[in-house]
């Protein structure tokens, strides 16, 4: 063999690799970069790096590969407008800079509970959006969030929901925390939950705020930041 392709996660990965499968040092070969590859937004649309390796001794005269083009740049969202609207253009533009085949549709312009508007994410790849425990909705939304008040300071927060996600793991929370909270109060010993996002911890807090036997705090900081549920002092 004296010439190979191959892909890894980054250009060296590679070359290493191919060097391997041909028995060669780096000087006894030639390496022609097909792709850089790129780490993606948020995890998503993350592409390979690939190159080609070939014995110096079987290289061949080919063309010139062609110029590279630079990726048209993303258009920022305009600060004209309403929030809504300038929240559903903002997610709209990410995801497609990301190339993920989901689409958005505003599903309230101003929710009273989160005091901002509500986008609905729809498509074939909208499991991706999800993330482990939500985590790359989480960072999605914030970065649209963060993008709309700087034109729109009275907009507490835009909500991303993937398909009824929210939903869902509120009642999922919900019952965890009732089922939690009925065996600290049996056995009168604290317990303290994984951590979650603000988000998660919110629905925490709210489904037991009005249990008789039990009580919530959250400790820890950061992404290690987690809901402690404890007996309820009696008075």
């Amino acid at each position: 063999m004296d010439e190979i392709i191959l892909t890894a996660r980054t250009v060296e990965e590679a070359e290493e690799l191919a060097l391997k499968e041909l028995n060669a040092d780096r000087s006894e070969v030639e390496v022609e970069i097909l792709s850089r590859g790129k780490a993606g937004f948020l995890g998503l649309g993350a592409e390979l790096a690939r190159v080609k390796v070939t014995r110096k001794g079987a290289v061949q005269e080919r063309a010139p590969a062609p110029a590279a083009v630079a990726p048209a740049p993303v258009e920022k969202a305009p600060p004209d407008g309403d929030a809504a609207t300038l929240a559903l253009e903002t997610v709209t533009k990410i995801l497609a800079a990301a190339n993920v085949n989901v689409s958005g549709t505003l599903r309230a312009s101003h929710d009273s509970e989160a005091d901002g508007p509500v986008i609905d994410l729809t498509g074939e790849d909208s499991g991706l959006l999800i993330g482990r425990r939500g985590q790359t909705l989480q960072a999605l939304q914030f970065l649209v969030t963060s993008i709309v008040r700087t034109h729109h300071s009275d907009v507490s927060r835009v909500v991303l929901d993937v398909e009824g996600y929210r939903n869902r793991r509120e009642v999922a929370l919900r019952d965890m925390a009732n089922k939690v909270a009925e065996r600290v109060a049996q056995t009168g010993r604290s317990i303290t939950l994984e951590p979650m996002s603000p988000a998660d911890r919110r629905v925490i807090h709210t489904s037991l705020s009005s249990h008789p036997s039990v009580t919530t705090e959250s400790i820890g900081v950061g992404e290690n930041r987690k809901v402690t549920i404890m007996p309820r002092r009696k008075k």
